[in-house]
Protein backbone atom coordinates (compact mmCIF):
# COMPACT_ATOMS: atom_id res chain seq x y z
CA UNK A 1 0.00 0.00 0.00
CA UNK A 2 1.58 3.51 -0.89
CA UNK A 3 2.21 5.34 2.05
CA UNK A 4 2.67 9.16 2.77
CA UNK A 5 -0.12 12.11 3.85
CA UNK A 6 -2.81 13.17 1.02
CA UNK A 7 -3.21 16.43 0.53
CA UNK A 8 -5.91 18.60 -1.07
CA UNK A 9 -3.23 21.51 -2.52
CA UNK A 10 -1.23 18.64 -3.42
CA UNK A 11 -3.74 16.89 -5.87
CA UNK A 12 -4.84 20.11 -6.91
CA UNK A 13 -1.17 21.03 -7.79
CA UNK A 14 -1.05 18.21 -10.05
CA UNK A 15 -4.23 18.27 -11.54
CA UNK A 16 -3.38 22.01 -12.79
CA UNK A 17 -0.13 20.51 -13.90
CA UNK A 18 -1.54 17.77 -16.02
CA UNK A 19 -3.33 20.40 -17.84
CA UNK A 20 0.60 22.10 -19.02
CA UNK A 21 1.44 25.62 -18.79
CA UNK A 22 -1.33 28.15 -17.22
CA UNK A 23 -3.21 29.26 -14.39
CA UNK A 24 -5.05 26.83 -11.72
CA UNK A 25 -8.63 25.55 -13.13
CA UNK A 26 -9.20 22.48 -11.12
CA UNK A 27 -11.25 23.23 -7.46
CA UNK A 28 -12.41 20.85 -5.56
CA UNK A 29 -15.50 20.03 -4.63
CA UNK A 30 -17.70 20.65 -1.27
CA UNK A 31 -21.21 20.37 -1.54
CA UNK A 32 -22.71 17.00 -1.39
CA UNK A 33 -24.72 17.04 -4.25
CA UNK A 34 -21.71 17.70 -6.20
CA UNK A 35 -19.75 15.09 -4.66
CA UNK A 36 -22.48 12.27 -5.52
CA UNK A 37 -21.21 12.69 -9.00
CA UNK A 38 -17.46 14.47 -8.74
CA UNK A 39 -14.77 14.90 -6.49
CA UNK A 40 -12.63 17.98 -8.24
CA UNK A 41 -14.35 19.74 -11.49
CA UNK A 42 -12.22 22.09 -14.20
CA UNK A 43 -14.56 24.04 -15.36
CA UNK A 44 -15.58 24.38 -18.91
CA UNK A 45 -15.59 27.93 -19.29
CA UNK A 46 -11.40 27.50 -17.67
CA UNK A 47 -11.12 24.88 -19.97
CA UNK A 48 -12.19 26.56 -23.41
CA UNK A 49 -10.33 29.58 -22.37
CA UNK A 50 -7.50 27.19 -22.00
CA UNK A 51 -7.60 25.19 -25.10
CA UNK A 52 -9.36 27.23 -27.39
CA UNK A 53 -12.42 25.61 -28.29
CA UNK A 54 -12.48 23.72 -25.82
CA UNK A 55 -11.66 20.02 -27.12
CA UNK A 56 -9.10 19.04 -23.48
CA UNK A 57 -6.38 17.08 -25.48
CA UNK A 58 -5.83 13.09 -25.41
CA UNK A 59 -2.90 13.74 -23.30
CA UNK A 60 -4.73 15.93 -20.45
CA UNK A 61 -6.82 12.23 -20.10
CA UNK A 62 -3.56 10.14 -20.18
CA UNK A 63 -1.84 12.83 -18.01
CA UNK A 64 -5.25 13.02 -15.26
CA UNK A 65 -6.32 9.58 -15.23
CA UNK A 66 -1.94 8.20 -14.39
CA UNK A 67 -2.08 10.76 -12.05
CA UNK A 68 0.95 10.42 -9.47
CA UNK A 69 2.85 12.08 -7.48
CA UNK A 70 4.18 12.96 -3.47
CA UNK A 71 0.63 13.63 -1.35
CA UNK A 72 -1.83 13.07 -4.43
CA UNK A 73 -4.77 11.32 -4.17
CA UNK A 74 -6.07 8.00 -6.99
CA UNK A 75 -7.68 8.69 -9.34
CA UNK A 76 -11.07 6.05 -10.47
CA UNK A 77 -12.04 8.58 -13.42
CA UNK A 78 -11.97 11.54 -15.38
CA UNK A 79 -14.66 12.35 -17.75
CA UNK A 80 -16.18 15.16 -19.71
CA UNK A 81 -19.51 16.41 -18.28
CA UNK A 82 -21.97 19.70 -19.27
CA UNK A 83 -20.16 21.62 -16.57
CA UNK A 84 -16.55 20.49 -17.32
CA UNK A 85 -14.16 17.94 -16.75
CA UNK A 86 -15.14 16.07 -14.13
CA UNK A 87 -12.90 13.68 -11.72
CA UNK A 88 -14.03 11.05 -9.01
CA UNK A 89 -11.06 9.83 -6.91
CA UNK A 90 -10.47 6.08 -5.45
CA UNK A 91 -12.33 6.52 -2.42
CA UNK A 92 -12.33 3.38 -0.87
CA UNK A 93 -8.46 3.74 -1.31
CA UNK A 94 -8.53 7.62 -0.19
CA UNK A 95 -10.41 6.13 3.17
CA UNK A 96 -7.72 3.33 3.27
CA UNK A 97 -5.08 5.65 3.01
CA UNK A 98 -6.27 8.26 5.68
CA UNK A 99 -7.67 6.10 8.06
CA UNK A 100 -4.52 4.13 8.34
CA UNK A 101 -2.79 6.79 9.32
CA UNK A 102 -5.25 9.21 11.40
CA UNK A 103 -2.47 10.91 12.98
CA UNK A 104 -1.16 12.64 10.48
CA UNK A 105 -4.23 13.83 9.84
CA UNK A 106 -4.54 15.74 13.11
CA UNK A 107 -1.60 17.57 13.10
CA UNK A 108 -0.19 20.76 11.09
CA UNK A 109 1.35 19.81 7.45
CA UNK A 110 5.34 20.37 7.95
CA UNK A 111 6.92 23.87 6.39
CA UNK A 112 9.11 23.13 3.81
CA UNK A 113 11.82 25.64 5.56
CA UNK A 114 11.64 26.65 9.31
CA UNK A 115 9.84 29.89 9.61
CA UNK A 116 11.24 33.10 11.86
CA UNK A 117 11.07 33.28 15.46
CA UNK A 118 8.04 35.20 16.28
CA UNK A 119 7.82 37.61 19.04
CA UNK A 120 3.96 37.90 20.01
CA UNK A 121 3.10 41.18 21.62
CA UNK A 122 -0.14 41.49 22.88
CA UNK A 123 -0.48 45.02 24.82
CA UNK A 124 -4.32 44.52 25.97
CA UNK A 125 -3.02 42.56 28.84
CA UNK A 126 -1.30 45.33 30.21
CA UNK A 127 -5.16 46.81 31.29
CA UNK A 128 -7.05 45.51 34.27
CA UNK A 129 -9.44 42.85 33.73
CA UNK A 130 -12.47 44.33 35.66
CA UNK A 131 -12.03 47.57 32.95
CA UNK A 132 -11.17 45.13 29.96
CA UNK A 133 -12.98 45.90 26.85
CA UNK A 134 -14.64 43.42 24.48
CA UNK A 135 -12.24 44.51 21.62
CA UNK A 136 -9.68 44.21 24.03
CA UNK A 137 -10.60 40.35 25.39
CA UNK A 138 -11.04 39.52 21.15
CA UNK A 139 -7.31 40.55 20.91
CA UNK A 140 -5.96 38.59 23.71
CA UNK A 141 -7.82 35.46 22.94
CA UNK A 142 -6.71 36.18 18.99
CA UNK A 143 -3.05 35.88 20.26
CA UNK A 144 -3.40 33.09 22.54
CA UNK A 145 -4.66 31.15 19.46
CA UNK A 146 -2.42 32.06 16.48
CA UNK A 147 0.76 31.31 19.74
CA UNK A 148 -1.26 27.54 20.39
CA UNK A 149 -1.13 27.55 16.01
CA UNK A 150 2.52 28.66 15.91
CA UNK A 151 3.79 26.14 18.28
CA UNK A 152 1.97 23.62 16.68
CA UNK A 153 3.74 24.30 13.36
CA UNK A 154 6.77 24.16 14.94
CA UNK A 155 7.53 27.88 15.24
CA UNK A 156 9.54 28.76 18.02
CA UNK A 157 7.45 31.53 19.88
CA UNK A 158 7.66 34.15 23.01
CA UNK A 159 4.80 36.04 24.43
CA UNK A 160 4.85 39.43 26.06
CA UNK A 161 3.84 40.72 28.17
CA UNK A 162 4.02 38.48 31.41
CA UNK A 163 1.00 39.37 33.27
CA UNK A 164 1.98 41.06 37.02
CA UNK A 165 -1.81 41.76 38.02
CA UNK A 166 -2.81 38.60 39.82
CA UNK A 167 -6.64 39.13 38.85
CA UNK A 168 -5.82 39.01 34.96
CA UNK A 169 -3.78 35.49 36.01
CA UNK A 170 -7.03 34.33 37.28
CA UNK A 171 -9.20 35.58 34.45
CA UNK A 172 -7.00 34.30 31.86
CA UNK A 173 -6.98 30.60 33.53
CA UNK A 174 -10.78 30.88 33.76
CA UNK A 175 -10.97 31.85 30.35
CA UNK A 176 -8.11 29.29 29.70
CA UNK A 177 -5.79 31.21 27.78
CA UNK A 178 -2.26 30.00 28.37
CA UNK A 179 0.15 33.22 28.99
CA UNK A 180 3.38 33.60 31.17
CA UNK A 181 2.82 36.07 34.17
CA UNK A 182 5.82 37.70 36.52
CA UNK A 183 5.66 39.49 39.41
CA UNK A 184 8.86 41.80 38.12
CA UNK A 185 9.30 44.88 35.97
CA UNK A 186 11.79 44.93 33.33
CA UNK A 187 15.49 46.49 33.97
CA UNK A 188 14.53 50.33 32.36
CA UNK A 189 18.12 52.10 33.08
CA UNK A 190 19.17 51.82 29.54
CA UNK A 191 16.60 52.98 27.93
CA UNK A 192 15.61 55.76 30.32
CA UNK A 193 19.08 57.29 29.85
CA UNK A 194 18.13 57.48 26.16
CA UNK A 195 14.96 58.76 26.18
CA UNK A 196 16.07 61.42 28.44
CA UNK A 197 18.60 62.53 25.75
CA UNK A 198 16.07 63.05 23.17
CA UNK A 199 13.37 64.36 24.97
CA UNK A 200 12.31 67.64 23.03
CA UNK A 201 12.86 70.99 25.25
CA UNK A 202 9.96 71.57 27.72
CA UNK A 203 9.79 74.78 29.87
CA UNK A 204 8.94 73.49 33.10
CA UNK A 205 9.80 69.80 33.60
CA UNK A 206 7.81 70.27 36.84
CA UNK A 207 4.59 70.21 36.05
CA UNK A 208 4.75 66.89 34.20
CA UNK A 209 2.16 64.21 35.84
CA UNK A 210 4.12 62.15 38.15
CA UNK A 211 5.54 59.10 36.13
CA UNK A 212 5.75 61.40 32.60
CA UNK A 213 9.15 62.07 31.70
CA UNK A 214 8.64 64.54 28.71
CA UNK A 215 7.70 64.25 25.07
CA UNK A 216 10.14 62.63 22.20
CA UNK A 217 9.92 63.74 18.60
CA UNK A 218 9.42 61.21 15.96
CA UNK A 219 8.90 62.95 13.02
CA UNK A 220 12.35 62.07 12.11
CA UNK A 221 11.94 58.74 12.25
CA UNK A 222 8.04 58.74 10.75
CA UNK A 223 10.09 60.47 7.48
CA UNK A 224 13.01 57.72 7.23
CA UNK A 225 10.77 54.69 7.41
CA UNK A 226 7.42 55.51 8.60
CA UNK A 227 5.38 56.65 5.00
CA UNK A 228 6.58 53.79 2.81
CA UNK A 229 5.23 51.41 5.65
CA UNK A 230 1.75 52.91 6.42
CA UNK A 231 2.59 54.36 9.92
CA UNK A 232 -0.09 57.33 10.21
CA UNK A 233 1.22 60.59 9.11
CA UNK A 234 -0.27 62.48 12.07
CA UNK A 235 2.19 60.48 14.48
CA UNK A 236 4.56 63.18 15.14
CA UNK A 237 5.09 63.45 19.41
CA UNK A 238 5.14 60.49 22.01
CA UNK A 239 4.56 61.31 25.60
CA UNK A 240 7.32 58.95 27.20
CA UNK A 241 6.38 57.47 30.45
CA UNK A 242 7.64 54.73 32.93
CA UNK A 243 4.65 52.62 32.15
CA UNK A 244 6.07 52.95 28.70
CA UNK A 245 9.74 52.52 29.17
CA UNK A 246 8.94 49.70 31.35
CA UNK A 247 6.58 48.08 28.38
CA UNK A 248 9.24 48.51 25.94
CA UNK A 249 12.49 47.15 28.13
CA UNK A 250 10.61 44.01 28.52
CA UNK A 251 10.24 43.60 24.65
CA UNK A 252 13.81 44.76 24.37
CA UNK A 253 14.42 41.96 26.79
CA UNK A 254 12.45 38.64 25.28
CA UNK A 255 14.00 39.68 22.14
CA UNK A 256 17.72 40.04 23.09
CA UNK A 257 17.19 37.18 25.40
CA UNK A 258 15.71 34.33 23.60
CA UNK A 259 16.34 30.73 24.79
CA UNK A 260 19.61 29.57 23.66
CA UNK A 261 18.19 25.53 23.43
CA UNK A 262 15.52 27.30 21.16
CA UNK A 263 17.46 29.76 18.78
CA UNK A 264 20.94 28.88 19.29
CA UNK A 265 22.87 32.15 17.71
CA UNK A 266 20.02 34.13 17.23
CA UNK A 267 19.74 37.69 16.33
CA UNK A 268 17.25 40.55 16.35
CA UNK A 269 16.94 40.78 13.23
CA UNK A 270 16.17 36.62 12.83
CA UNK A 271 12.84 37.30 14.77
CA UNK A 272 9.53 38.93 14.02
CA UNK A 273 7.70 41.03 16.15
CA UNK A 274 3.71 40.79 15.72
CA UNK A 275 1.81 43.09 17.91
CA UNK A 276 -1.64 41.87 18.18
CA UNK A 277 -3.78 45.12 19.04
CA UNK A 278 -7.19 46.46 18.66
CA UNK A 279 -8.29 49.32 15.99
CA UNK A 280 -8.53 51.84 19.32
CA UNK A 281 -5.15 50.72 20.15
CA UNK A 282 -3.27 50.81 17.16
CA UNK A 283 -1.90 54.54 16.79
CA UNK A 284 -0.30 54.22 20.31
CA UNK A 285 1.58 50.95 19.06
CA UNK A 286 2.56 52.70 16.31
CA UNK A 287 4.05 55.20 18.53
CA UNK A 288 5.62 52.70 20.60
CA UNK A 289 7.05 51.30 17.50
CA UNK A 290 9.03 54.19 16.18
CA UNK A 291 10.25 55.25 19.65
CA UNK A 292 11.53 51.40 19.58
CA UNK A 293 13.72 52.11 16.92
CA UNK A 294 14.67 55.86 18.03
CA UNK A 295 16.12 54.51 21.19
CA UNK A 296 17.31 50.99 20.71
CA UNK A 297 19.98 50.46 18.35
CA UNK A 298 19.10 46.64 18.12
CA UNK A 299 15.21 47.38 17.55
CA UNK A 300 13.59 44.21 15.16
CA UNK A 301 14.01 45.03 11.68
CA UNK A 302 10.46 43.33 10.86
CA UNK A 303 7.88 44.74 13.01
CA UNK A 304 4.05 44.20 12.44
CA UNK A 305 0.50 44.97 13.36
CA UNK A 306 -2.07 42.43 13.61
CA UNK A 307 -5.06 45.10 13.89
CA UNK A 308 -7.95 43.10 15.22
CA UNK A 309 -11.71 44.93 14.28
CA UNK A 310 -13.92 46.60 16.64
CA UNK A 311 -16.53 44.41 19.20
CA UNK A 312 -20.17 45.54 18.58
CA UNK A 313 -23.19 44.03 21.08
CA UNK A 314 -26.42 44.11 18.82
CA UNK A 315 -28.78 46.47 20.36
CA UNK A 316 -27.14 47.52 23.28
CA UNK A 317 -24.11 50.16 23.91
CA UNK A 318 -20.57 48.58 24.15
CA UNK A 319 -19.98 49.33 27.53
CA UNK A 320 -19.96 45.47 28.53
CA UNK A 321 -16.83 44.50 29.91
CA UNK A 322 -14.88 41.24 29.67
CA UNK A 323 -16.18 39.52 32.97
CA UNK A 324 -19.72 40.89 32.50
CA UNK A 325 -19.52 39.09 29.37
CA UNK A 326 -17.81 35.70 30.77
CA UNK A 327 -20.77 35.92 33.55
CA UNK A 328 -23.53 36.46 31.40
CA UNK A 329 -22.30 33.08 29.01
CA UNK A 330 -21.82 31.45 32.35
CA UNK A 331 -25.85 32.69 33.19
CA UNK A 332 -27.07 31.75 30.09
CA UNK A 333 -25.27 27.94 30.00
CA UNK A 334 -26.53 27.12 33.16
CA UNK A 335 -29.99 28.19 32.21
CA UNK A 336 -30.06 26.09 29.08
CA UNK A 337 -28.61 23.29 31.08
CA UNK A 338 -31.09 23.06 33.85
CA UNK A 339 -34.02 23.57 30.74
CA UNK A 340 -32.37 20.23 29.29
CA UNK A 341 -31.94 18.31 32.90
CA UNK A 342 -34.96 19.37 34.53
CA UNK A 343 -33.39 20.56 37.28
CA UNK A 344 -30.58 23.10 38.49
CA UNK A 345 -27.14 21.55 38.37
CA UNK A 346 -25.36 24.79 39.28
CA UNK A 347 -24.51 23.52 42.95
CA UNK A 348 -23.05 20.10 41.71
CA UNK A 349 -19.20 19.85 41.87
CA UNK A 350 -19.53 17.44 39.17
CA UNK A 351 -20.87 20.10 36.57
CA UNK A 352 -18.54 23.24 37.63
CA UNK A 353 -16.01 22.53 35.20
CA UNK A 354 -18.16 21.56 32.49
CA UNK A 355 -19.95 24.87 32.63
CA UNK A 356 -17.16 26.91 32.76
CA UNK A 357 -15.79 24.82 29.65
CA UNK A 358 -18.88 25.60 27.66
CA UNK A 359 -19.19 29.22 28.68
CA UNK A 360 -15.90 29.70 27.32
CA UNK A 361 -16.03 27.56 24.22
CA UNK A 362 -19.15 29.92 23.47
CA UNK A 363 -16.94 33.05 24.18
CA UNK A 364 -13.85 31.59 21.71
CA UNK A 365 -16.48 30.88 19.08
CA UNK A 366 -17.98 33.71 18.68
CA UNK A 367 -14.77 35.93 19.14
CA UNK A 368 -12.82 33.81 16.90
CA UNK A 369 -15.06 32.52 13.85
CA UNK A 370 -14.42 36.16 12.32
CA UNK A 371 -11.59 36.72 10.42
CA UNK A 372 -9.67 38.94 12.91
CA UNK A 373 -9.50 42.11 10.67
CA UNK A 374 -13.11 42.39 10.21
CA UNK A 375 -15.44 44.49 12.93
CA UNK A 376 -17.23 41.52 14.87
CA UNK A 377 -21.30 42.11 15.97
CA UNK A 378 -22.20 39.72 19.11
CA UNK A 379 -25.74 38.94 19.81
CA UNK A 380 -25.92 38.37 23.55
CA UNK A 381 -29.26 36.03 23.21
CA UNK A 382 -29.78 33.10 25.23
CA UNK A 383 -30.24 31.45 21.62
CA UNK A 384 -26.39 31.80 21.16
CA UNK A 385 -25.47 29.16 23.36
CA UNK A 386 -28.01 26.57 21.97
CA UNK A 387 -26.92 23.09 21.46
CA UNK A 388 -29.19 23.40 18.29
CA UNK A 389 -27.22 26.71 16.96
CA UNK A 390 -24.92 24.74 14.50
CA UNK A 391 -22.84 27.75 14.68
CA UNK A 392 -21.62 28.09 18.00
CA UNK A 393 -19.19 26.45 20.45
CA UNK A 394 -22.16 25.18 22.72
CA UNK A 395 -22.63 23.03 19.16
CA UNK A 396 -19.31 21.48 18.90
CA UNK A 397 -19.03 20.56 22.34
CA UNK A 398 -21.89 19.10 22.06
CA UNK A 399 -20.79 17.07 19.59
CA UNK A 400 -17.76 16.24 21.23
CA UNK A 401 -19.39 14.38 23.95
CA UNK A 402 -21.95 12.63 21.65
CA UNK A 403 -18.71 11.40 19.94
CA UNK A 404 -17.27 10.38 23.90
CA UNK A 405 -20.88 8.73 24.53
CA UNK A 406 -20.15 6.49 21.17
CA UNK A 407 -16.94 5.15 22.11
CA UNK A 408 -17.82 4.92 25.67
CA UNK A 409 -20.93 3.05 24.46
CA UNK A 410 -18.65 0.20 22.25
CA UNK A 411 -16.30 -0.31 25.05
CA UNK A 412 -19.17 -1.13 27.26
CA UNK A 413 -20.41 -3.32 25.07
CA UNK A 414 -17.49 -4.78 24.23
CA UNK A 415 -16.53 -5.65 28.25
CA UNK A 416 -20.34 -7.29 28.35
CA UNK A 417 -19.18 -9.70 25.09
CA UNK A 418 -21.61 -7.95 23.03
CA UNK A 419 -18.98 -7.06 20.06
CA UNK A 420 -15.21 -8.36 19.65
CA UNK A 421 -11.94 -5.88 20.65
CA UNK A 422 -11.42 -3.37 17.78
CA UNK A 423 -9.24 -5.09 15.04
CA UNK A 424 -5.77 -3.96 13.79
CA UNK A 425 -6.60 -1.22 11.32
CA UNK A 426 -4.89 -2.92 8.58
CA UNK A 427 -7.71 -5.67 8.56
CA UNK A 428 -10.40 -3.19 8.03
CA UNK A 429 -12.61 -3.04 4.76
CA UNK A 430 -13.04 0.21 4.06
CA UNK A 431 -15.04 -0.28 0.77
CA UNK A 432 -18.07 -0.82 2.96
CA UNK A 433 -18.03 3.11 3.42
CA UNK A 434 -20.16 4.00 0.93
CA UNK A 435 -22.71 6.52 2.55
CA UNK A 436 -22.04 9.75 1.32
CA UNK A 437 -22.04 11.22 4.91
CA UNK A 438 -18.65 9.16 5.24
CA UNK A 439 -17.14 10.36 2.21
CA UNK A 440 -18.35 14.10 3.46
CA UNK A 441 -16.91 13.66 6.92
CA UNK A 442 -13.14 12.43 5.10
CA UNK A 443 -13.16 14.63 1.72
CA UNK A 444 -14.30 18.24 3.91
CA UNK A 445 -12.72 17.69 7.25
CA UNK A 446 -10.70 15.09 7.99
CA UNK A 447 -8.39 15.51 4.83
CA UNK A 448 -8.03 19.19 4.48
CA UNK A 449 -7.62 19.37 8.30
CA UNK A 450 -3.54 19.70 8.22
CA UNK A 451 -3.96 22.84 5.43
CA UNK A 452 -6.19 24.07 8.20
CA UNK A 453 -3.83 24.14 11.02
CA UNK A 454 -0.99 25.54 8.32
CA UNK A 455 -2.99 28.23 7.25
CA UNK A 456 -4.06 29.20 11.25
CA UNK A 457 -0.23 29.62 11.91
CA UNK A 458 0.45 31.55 8.56
CA UNK A 459 2.65 35.08 8.93
CA UNK A 460 3.58 36.54 5.86
CA UNK A 461 6.84 38.25 7.42
CA UNK A 462 7.68 39.23 4.14
CA UNK A 463 5.13 41.34 2.49
CA UNK A 464 5.62 44.89 2.49
CA UNK A 465 3.63 46.98 4.87
CA UNK A 466 3.00 47.68 9.16
CA UNK A 467 0.21 45.26 8.49
CA UNK A 468 0.12 41.45 8.27
CA UNK A 469 -3.05 39.51 8.32
CA UNK A 470 -3.56 36.34 10.13
CA UNK A 471 -6.23 33.23 9.54
CA UNK A 472 -7.22 32.83 12.96
CA UNK A 473 -10.73 31.97 12.47
CA UNK A 474 -9.86 28.65 10.30
CA UNK A 475 -9.73 25.94 13.13
CA UNK A 476 -13.15 27.34 14.23
CA UNK A 477 -14.96 27.11 10.98
CA UNK A 478 -13.61 23.72 10.31
CA UNK A 479 -14.88 22.41 13.55
CA UNK A 480 -18.19 23.89 13.18
CA UNK A 481 -17.86 22.66 9.60
CA UNK A 482 -17.49 19.41 11.11
CA UNK A 483 -19.93 18.99 13.81
CA UNK A 484 -22.50 20.10 11.31
CA UNK A 485 -21.81 17.15 9.27
CA UNK A 486 -21.15 14.37 11.70
CA UNK A 487 -24.29 15.59 13.48
CA UNK A 488 -26.31 14.79 10.34
CA UNK A 489 -24.71 11.61 9.78
CA UNK A 490 -24.87 10.32 13.12
CA UNK A 491 -28.84 11.35 13.64
CA UNK A 492 -29.22 8.98 10.15
CA UNK A 493 -26.45 6.51 10.71
CA UNK A 494 -27.10 3.89 13.67
CA UNK A 495 -22.77 3.58 14.24
CA UNK A 496 -23.52 0.46 16.80
CA UNK A 497 -25.50 -2.23 15.01
CA UNK A 498 -27.14 -5.44 16.22
CA UNK A 499 -24.13 -7.59 17.70
CA UNK A 500 -23.85 -10.09 14.28
CA UNK A 501 -20.88 -10.84 13.00
CA UNK A 502 -21.56 -9.82 9.44
CA UNK A 503 -22.65 -6.37 10.25
CA UNK A 504 -19.43 -6.11 12.50
CA UNK A 505 -17.21 -5.75 9.57
CA UNK A 506 -19.01 -2.46 8.41
CA UNK A 507 -19.30 -1.23 12.50
CA UNK A 508 -15.62 -1.52 12.79
CA UNK A 509 -15.02 0.67 9.42
CA UNK A 510 -17.49 3.48 10.48
CA UNK A 511 -15.56 3.58 13.94
CA UNK A 512 -12.54 4.10 12.70
CA UNK A 513 -13.98 6.80 10.78
CA UNK A 514 -15.41 8.27 13.57
CA UNK A 515 -12.03 7.66 15.43
CA UNK A 516 -10.36 10.27 12.93
CA UNK A 517 -13.19 12.77 12.86
CA UNK A 518 -13.01 12.90 17.39
CA UNK A 519 -8.66 13.26 16.73
CA UNK A 520 -9.43 16.11 14.35
CA UNK A 521 -12.07 17.37 17.17
CA UNK A 522 -9.79 17.44 20.02
CA UNK A 523 -6.76 18.50 18.04
CA UNK A 524 -8.75 21.55 16.91
CA UNK A 525 -10.30 22.36 20.42
CA UNK A 526 -6.42 22.10 21.86
CA UNK A 527 -5.76 25.02 19.56
CA UNK A 528 -8.20 26.56 20.85
CA UNK A 529 -7.33 25.78 24.61
CA UNK A 530 -10.46 23.67 24.74
CA UNK A 531 -10.45 20.26 26.56
CA UNK A 532 -12.79 17.83 25.59
CA UNK A 533 -15.48 17.61 27.21
CA UNK A 534 -17.60 13.83 27.29
CA UNK A 535 -20.52 15.02 28.99
CA UNK A 536 -23.24 18.29 28.21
Amino acid sequence: MATGRLGVEETLGALNAALGPGGPVWFKETRSRHLRARDFLAPRRALQARFGDGQVPERVFHAVSDLQGPGVAPVLRCAPTPAGLALQLQRSAVFERVLGAVEAYAAPAAPATPGPRVLLHCPALRAAPCALRLSQLRVILVADHLARALHAHGVSVRLVPAVRDPHMSTFLQQLCVDWPATSERAETESLRSRALAELSPAGDRGALSPGVLGSVCLKDLLEERGHAAGYDPNLDNCLVTEDLLSGLAELRAALLHWPEAVAPHASADSCMVVHVVSCEEEFQQQKLDLLWWKLDVQAPLIQKHLVCGSVKVAGAPGTLTAPEYYELRHVQVCKASALKHSRDLTEDPAWTETFRVLSVATIKFEMLSTAPQSQLVLALADSSISTKGTKSGTFVMYNCARLATLFEGYKHSMEQGLYPSFPPVSSLDFSLLHDEGEWLLLFNSILPFPAVLSQAAALDGTAAGLHIAARTEMVCKSLVKLSMDFSSYYNRVHILGEPRPHLFGQMFARLQLLRAVREVLHTGLAMLGLPPLSHI
